[in-house]
Parts: structure tokens; C-alpha cells; sequence
């Protein structure tokens, strides 16, 4: 229930950010994850580079990123993100997956000016 709750109000206060912003200034950014990809396999413990097809726009919402590793349930690791407050409009950030993480397939997500989901891709021991 609190989970829910935290969700609720994380989705309504970034949307009254969003609409304070003037409309000619808003831009949403929905940059499409490059890698990984549904042939990736990552090894636990091991440094790769998430990357996008960053084409920004001039102005967005939210620039600062969050990538989150999504588990082979489905549930988003939000306790242990693999990046945060880095900028979206680089193209790429560097993550470290969890050295703990059991072998699955697996999946991230980008958040930042949006969110989106790249392929399952699988992680192995």
C-alpha cells in the first residue's frame, strides 16, 4: 500500500512540474534505448554503457536520468538504481549491474523528461 502511495504522489507532483512549465517550452524526450538489446548478455559485477538514440530537443522537463533495472518478474529495482542524477541528453551512461543479481532475463528503464523500457536482454552469473 505505501509503495502505491509513493508511486501516486511521485506521478502527481511530476506532473504539476510539468504543467507549470509555459507550453511553447515543453518538450518531451523519449530517447529509444540502443543497448542493451534482446541479443545482450551482461555478466553480474560487470560496467557496461546504456545508450540511447539522444537527439534532444533544445528544452525538456527533466534532463537529470534515472536507469533501473527491471526484474525478470517485471518489478522495477527501485531501492538499487544502476544510474541516477546523470544527464539524459548525453546519449549514454555507464552502469555497474549488481554483482548479486540473480541470471534471468532482464530489462532497464530510463527515466528522466519520460520513461521507456529497452528489449529483454539476459544476465548471467
Amino acid at each position: 500500500m505505501h509503495f502505491f502511495a509513493v508511486v501516486f504522489v511521485t506521478i502527481f507532483l511530476l506532473m504539476n512540474v510539468a504543467m507549470s512549465a509555459p507550453v511553447d517550452m515543453r518538450d518531451v524526450f523519449v530517447p529509444p534505448i540502443l543497448y542493451p538489446n534482446s541479443s545482450t548478455v551482461w555478466k553480474a559485477g560487470s560496467t557496461h554503457s546504456v545508450t540511447d538514440a539522444s537527439n534532444p530537443p533544445k528544452s525538456i522537463t527533466n534532463d537529470q536520468g534515472v536507469i533501473m533495472l527491471v526484474n525478470p518478474d517485471g518489478k522495477l529495482q527501485f531501492k538499487n538504481p544502476l544510474a541516477k542524477g546523470f544527464n539524459i541528453m548525453n546519449g549514454k551512461q555507464d552502469v555497474q549491474v549488481p554483482a548479486d543479481t540473480v541470471p534471468g532475463n532482464y530489462s532497464i528503464v530510463l527515466f528522466g523528461d519520460s520513461g521507456n523500457r529497452s528489449p529483454q536482454f539476459t544476465i548471467v552469473q
